[in-house]
């Protein structure tokens, strides 16, 4: 059943707190993201040491985002594939051994701008393991109805740590330099990994042999293009990441260049940002219920234009903290919002992959915008940059215009659990194929215009849940009699398919069943297809000879 948009956001912001592992999780999380956010610090401002240009220092930012953009589609299909628990376990294990490598060569003087990158790089594969998985994983903590609060709640969480970590970072790095930034973010993973450790998530159990991983990739691609409304989400959020990543990539040479501040400055203009985006988060869930998706986010992209032209015409640092406040309320709200809609628009079984290929298309922006950035400030300097993004911001929300977000609304995307396998007459294996199936209805004249138009609907559920080579054909004899046809590779991606209807699909199916006239139910007939020549043997006296 599809909801109201407003009717989606009943559950209060701080429901999910609840749930005992979301609590947990969420207070580890506080500790790891201050821990990350300090690093973050570090990095940055020890680039602006050691690098003599521009490009170098957006480029840190760069090295995070692209491990996320080149890997994460990898990272959701093994996040749906495995156990969640276990790889967030394996990602922060990962993340916590570079860290200490990353701190070892801090304090011995070994760091050069490209190595710095490279570890920069490796935790952002870490990021990239371990964020399908993470996102994805909320929506075993809480019910479906508490998943766009717990969602805004983990935004929060990150952000108070953003409010204050960076102000924190850049005292430490002022006070004892990078490698003590680093050191603290090593330190930072221990909580999550006990969290994590102990929790025993109340998983169903898996009824049918995982997929390879090419194939789950591919499964992940096909869902989300044969779904409109999240390909309208993929574009709107790359353009918000390319565009709106000028500000985090450029921040630290406003700092250094606009402001003449130190790394103390560049802590507190991070910390600003951050509280923005606490506000921008407490407040999403009411501003969900007074405007429409396209509304709240062309007003993200106003809000971020704003705070670019801030940024670049102010030499004052406390107002630049208020263009970075508004920036990072406007950074949550849309975020946060994308997020959200992918989660409530898929399915549990690929929910890992919708939101990673969410996450290539902004991280992907992101990547491109620092890069594309830092080289316009190298060559005209940090200020213009700045004014020529806030441009690209407004030109990104008017898009909206052509390409207008779809309402946010509630389906139920559970597992519909009806179907069950049939008995067959043949000794099938799993990997016998290919399957060929045909469904006859008997449809009235007066019935056709609402018929065809649900069986286009019919076509692309279809297809996105692993058919091929869907056709709808009409009798020619009896022009009542419509049979839909579609195939697939084998006996287990039939099963496979049929496992994937939702309740949601179901309306679909149930409104054409009622158009169905025949006396009986449509008429189901499932084939498997075999070539017409047969392989003829000749035995010799020295064994069988094939004959094609």
């Amino acid at each position: 059943m599809i909801d109201d948009e407003h009717d989606a956001h009943k559950s209060s912001t701080l429901a999910p707190f609840r749930h005992g592992i979301f609590r947990s999780v969420w207070l580890a999380s506080l500790a790891s993201n201050f821990g990350g956010l300090i690093q973050s610090v570090g990095a940055a401002w020890l680039m602006t040491s050691i690098a003599t240009s521009s490009d170098m220092v957006a480029l840190v930012q760069a090295s995070t985002a692209l491990p996320v953009m080149l890997f994460s589609l990898a990272s959701g299909a093994i996040a749906d594939s495995f156990d969640r628990r276990k790889i967030l376990l394996v990602a922060q294990g990962f993340m916590l051994v570079v860290s200490v490598l990353l701190t070892i060569f801090a304090y011995g003087g070994l760091l050069t701008p490209w190595l710095l990158l490279s570890f920069t790089f490796l935790l952002g594969c870490g990021t990239a393991l371990n964020s399908p998985s993470w996102q994805a994983s909320v929506g075993d903590m809480v019910p479906r109805e508490d998943l766009p609060a717990a969602v805004a709640l983990n935004s929060m969480g990150f952000n108070l740590t953003r409010s204050v970590g960076p102000a924190i970072g850049g005292i430490i790095v002022a006070a004892a330099g990078a490698a003590a930034a680093f050191a603290v973010n090593a330190a930072s993973y221990i909580a999550l990994i006990t969290v994590l450790s102990r929790w025993k998530p109340d998983l169903p159990a898996r009824r049918l042999p995982r997929e390879t991983l090419r194939a789950a990739m591919g499964a992940g691609i096909r869902y989300v293009t044969m779904s409109p409304n999240i390909g309208k989400v993929l574009l709107r959020a790359s353009i918000f990441g390319a565009t709106s990543g000028a500000i985090m990539a450029l921040l630290p040479l406003v700092a250094r260049d606009l402001i003449k501040g130190g790394p103390l400055t560049f802590g507190i203009l991070l910390g600003a940002f951050g509280a923005g985006a606490v506000v921008g988060a407490l407040t999403s869930n009411r501003l969900r219920q007074l405007l429409s998706s396209e509304t709240m986010v062309r007003y993200a992209f106003l809000g971020f234009s704003i705070c670019a032209f801030i940024a670049a015409f102010s030499s004052n640092a406390w107002l630049t903290a208020i263009g970075l406040l508004i920036g990072g309320a406007c950074w949550v709200l849309a975020l946060s919002h994308f997020n959200i809609t992918v989660q409530m628009s898929t399915p549990r079984w690929v929910v890992g992959r919708a939101l990673s290929i969410y996450q290539t298309a902004t991280f992907g922006g992101i990547a491109l915008g620092s890069w594309i950035w830092g080289a316009v400030a190298e060559t005209h300097g940090v200020d213009t940059a700045l004014v020529v993004a806030g441009i690209s911001m407004l030109a990104g929300g008017a898009i909206g215009f052509l390409v207008p977000l779809p309402q946010l609304a509630t389906m139920n995307l559970d597992p519909l659990n009806r179907w069950t396998e049939p008995l067959l007459s043949l000794d099938l294996k799993p990997r016998s194929g290919p399957i060929a199936i045909t469904i006859e209805y008997v449809i009235k004249q007066k019935d056709l215009p609402e018929f065809i138009d649900l069986m286009a609907e019919r076509r692309r559920i279809r297809r996105r849940d692993g058919a091929r080579n869907w056709t709808l054909a009409r009798d020619l004899g009896n022009p009542e009699i419509w049979i839909e046809s579609y195939h697939t590779p084998t006996w287990l991606e039939y099963v496979r398919h049929n496992f994937r209807a939702t309740h949601a699909d179901a309306e679909i199916s149930q409104r054409i069943r009622a158009l169905h006239s025949g006396k009986e139910r449509p008429r189901v007939r499932r084939m498997i297809e075999r070539q017409t020549s047969l392989e003829r043997t000749l035995v010799s006296p020295r064994g069988p000879i094939d004959l094609h």
